[in-house]
């Protein structure tokens, strides 16, 4: 027996099934950044309350070998803390792009059901970086330095690279460094850390985003 032919979708169908996709992704996006900034809070408030912590020491003790110890301790803890949350903050960004390029195929979707809608979308509907780009500026003028040096990403790593040079000088001065000893050796920590950081970021972010060159490219 012939099986029978396949009807075609109607057009109101495919529009649902394709928004049903958008919210998802939508809601994805959204549980992602809020997990995020969860951890960011988490590790600031650490962070602080570890200053307070080496605060409560030195005034009961001093700055002895005792508040150097826990000094160090307090800074390294803070370090790896941040570390892992800069890594996660690194890895929401690259799943974001690859949702954001998710949703521009979905509105070239949209426009495929009805051309007249283009005028009138604001985010992009290519599958590569300037689409990309689009979604995320909004048709505003931004220059890609100010978008990169303003990020979550960049936030994190600013304050990663204090703690580093923190922790760097700490040391120093724990084995009997100088004063110019010390203070050299926390910035080129610093420095280290930033730069690790800077070209782990520019080498996953410098290629084509995820997912880009599939699905429509007019």
């Amino acid at each position: 027996m012939d099986a029978t032919p396949a009807q075609p979708v109607p057009p109101s169908v495919r529009a649902q099934v394709l928004a049903t996709e958008h919210w998802s992704l939508l809601a994805t996006r959204s549980m992602t950044w809020s997990e995020v900034m969860s951890r960011i809070t988490i590790h600031l408030t650490v962070t602080s309350a570890s200053l307070v912590v080496l605060a409560l020491v030195a005034q009961a003790t001093g700055f002895g070998t005792g508040f150097r110890v826990m000094a160090i301790g307090l800074a390294a803890y803070s370090l790896v803390l941040g570390t892992l949350t800069a890594a996660r903050v690194h890895n929401a960004s690259h799943d974001d792009a690859a949702m954001v390029l998710g949703m521009n195929r979905l509105r070239a979707a949209y426009v495929d059901l009805d051309p007249g809608i283009a005028p009138y979308l604001v985010a992009g509907t290519t599958s590569d970086r300037e689409g990309l780009m689009l979604t995320y500026l909004m048709g505003a003028r931004r220059s890609t330095f100010s978008h990169v040096v303003a990020s979550t990403a960049m936030f994190m790593n600013a304050v990663n690279t204090m703690v580093a040079g923190t922790l760097g000088a700490l040391v120093a001065y724990a084995v009997g460094a100088g004063p110019v000893v010390t203070s050299v050796v926390g910035v080129l920590t610093a420095l280290a850390h930033l730069g690790a950081m800077v070209e782990w970021g520019r080498r996953t972010f410098g290629v084509d985003p995820p997912g880009a060159g599939q699905g429509r490219v007019p």
